[in-house]
């Protein structure tokens, strides 16, 4: 880690850690808390995206599947601890399930796999009345109280999503800077060459798959957690492409990138869209002007236009 991203890093730290008090309205932290909700969405899928090149259109499924388990669990009677250990194994082993359907076809194919397969979650948990509550949805009866400690307040529960996804971040740079992540790079740009070399690309894949399927859930355990409720709004075919485009508007090269689209895509959602009648269009003219000028995401085109500003030119007279 070079001098500059110790100094940036450090600074969003503190940054983040004083949003409550900098912001003061409930609303607003609350808001926050929603931004690290959906940062840790898209960093869950961009561990497909932007380390494996697999593009998801069925990563809304794990919010339904987790979520579901942790709402039912809880209301027939297991604690907190325990029905979110057996949501997230449960989810997990889902994704593991997807993993082998949709990768045994490439591309194209892999998408509209996992498109089913998340219109498949969708549809269930629509239909199920009896299990699901349908349209209507489920209710968690209350937030954990982790160490004895009550989420019930804005600030708490922030901290605590805080936290979370802080260490999900640490565990996700670290993954992307092992070994194994360059073997996924290598799977992603040269499959054939990574074959030859004895690699076992699918094996790679899979695994990749299945990670992210674990952050996506925990992702979801926040999101329960958070409204207290889920319906299959929640889980449909928009809320799969929000979180992808999240990733790709952020830049999804890049560890920072997923965390900055979401900022971007939720406080548009939820706080222009009260100023702004139309702004869906105000979001697609964003997603046009980034794509135009910095196609690689948000983040990799400022630090490259960071680079041009601080580069100092050569000029002939300092030639030697």
């Amino acid at each position: 880690m070079t001098r500059w991203n110790a100094i940036w890093l450090a600074v969003a730290a503190a940054l983040l850690i004083a949003v409550p008090a900098i912001i003061g309205n409930d609303f607003y932290v609350n808001m926050a808390s929603q931004v690290l909700i959906y940062a840790l969405f898209a960093l869950s899928i961009n561990m497909m995206l932007g380390f494996g090149g697999m593009v998801s259109l069925g990563h809304a499924a794990y919010l339904g599947l987790c979520g579901y388990a942790c709402i039912l669990l809880t209301i027939n009677g297991f604690d907190q601890l325990t029905a979110a250990i057996l949501a997230l194994a449960f989810s997990t082993a889902m994704a593991g399930l997807f993993g082998m359907l949709s990768l045994r076809a490439p591309g194209l194919g892999f998408i509209m796999i996992t498109l089913a397969l998340g219109q498949i979650v969708w549809g269930i948990a629509y239909r199920a009345n009896t299990l699901t509550g349908g349209d209507n949805g489920l209710r968690l009866p209350a937030r954990p109280v982790p160490f004895g400690i009550d989420l019930s307040s804005a600030p708490r529960f922030y901290y605590f999503a805080l936290i979370v996804v802080a260490l999900a971040l640490f565990f996700i740079w670290r993954f992307s800077r092992s070994p194994f992540g360059a073997s996924l790079k290598g799977a992603r740009d040269q499959p054939r060459r990574m074959s030859m070399l004895g690699h076992n690309v699918w094996l790679i894949r899979w695994l990749t798959f299945v990670m992210a399927g674990f952050w996506g859930s925990v992702a979801s355990l926040l999101f329960v957690y958070y409204n207290l409720f889920l319906s299959p709004h929640a889980l449909g075919l928009q809320q799969s492409a929000e979180i992808l485009l999240m990733a790709i508007l952020g830049g999804a090269s890049s560890l920072a990138g997923p965390i900055v689209g979401a900022a971007i895509i939720t406080l548009v959602k939820n706080v222009i869209s009260t100023y702004v009648e139309r702004w869906n269009t105000l979001l697609g003219m964003v997603f046009v002007v980034v794509i135009i000028f910095m196609p690689y995401g948000l983040v990799p085109g400022c630090q490259t236009l960071w680079r041009k500003i601080t580069t100092p030119k050569s000029t002939p007279g300092n030639i030697a």
